[in-house]
């Protein structure tokens, strides 16, 4: 009889998995709030391929150009970058489906690029494109 009880009380113990389970609830829950809160900011890039198209598209490009002392070159003047925007608005009249192709060098402060992307913008210009020269 003995053996029989024991027996019986080896069965009817098991793990209790109703803690676990909301613990895992818990976790399931915070991971899904904290999920909707992050966003993550971009700036789109055009890159230029090497394909016979983006010969012509680059042709048609208005060139800035940013060196690594901090000078913007637009065609052959060297401008300030408040007036990058002045000199894209007149190009970009003249030309309206022209894109701007923005080159920096490697060295150059990544504030200047952002300056200039923001002037290109409001110029009127959405079709940007980076290079960069080593």
């Amino acid at each position: 009889m003995r053996l029989r009880r024991h027996y019986n009380q080896e069965e009817s113990t098991g793990i209790d998995l109703a803690p676990m389970l909301d613990f895992v609830m818990n976790l399931l829950i915070f991971f899904i709030i904290t999920a909707v809160f992050t966003k993550e900011l971009a700036l789109p890039v055009n890159r230029t391929g090497a394909s016979s198209g983006s010969s012509n598209k680059e042709a048609s490009s208005v060139l800035v150009a940013i060196r690594a002392n901090g000078e913007i070159w637009i065609g052959d003047r060297i401008v300030d970058v408040r007036a990058v925007r002045a000199n894209i608005e007149r190009v970009h009249a003249q030309k309206p489906e022209s894109g701007v192709l923005i080159v920096a060098d490697k060295d150059s402060q990544a504030g200047i690029l952002v300056q200039v992307v923001d002037q290109v913008r409001e110029g009127g210009v959405e079709n940007i494109s980076f290079a960069g020269t080593r």
